[in-house]
């Protein structure tokens, strides 16, 4: 007996995520658990969007902090998502995706690390061992 594996989703579309937490572009898939951010451990879960609007792929990408570490010790280089998840939709084919909204919508209360926002900040040394 052997064990098949469907990729869904295309390489190209982990090419455009990144973290909402930390900014970073790195993700690990942990078979049977999942895909996380390879920084702070954010896990991501792809979903098929039911509508897609004419655009060679639609997907959901629901970001959870349940497993994340390191919230609680240096603020300045995370940002924590409302009740712990936040959701992006993403429109578009390999080389041209773009985000179409993300829930909840970015105001005065958060909105999503940019990628690479925290590159050029340096962690404290008492920060970086608890990673």
């Amino acid at each position: 007996m052997s064990l098949e594996v469907i990729d869904r989703h295309s390489e190209a579309l982990f090419e455009c995520l990144w973290c909402p937490v930390c900014g970073h572009e790195v993700f690990s898939h942990i078979p049977f658990e999942g895909v996380f951010c390879k920084n702070c451990n954010t896990q991501v879960e792809l979903q098929e969007s039911r509508e897609t609007r004419g655009y060679e792929e639609a997907v959901l990408a629901c970001f959870d902090t349940h497993s994340t570490w390191n919230l609680h010790v240096d603020e300045k280089l995370r940002r924590d998502l409302p009740d712990g998840s936040a959701r992006v939709k993403i429109l578009g084919a390999p080389g041209a995706y773009e985000v179409d909204w993300w829930s909840p919508r970015p105001g005065e209360n958060w909105k999503p690390v940019e990628r690479g926002e925290f590159d050029d900040v340096e962690e404290p040394n008492e920060v970086s061992h608890l990673a």
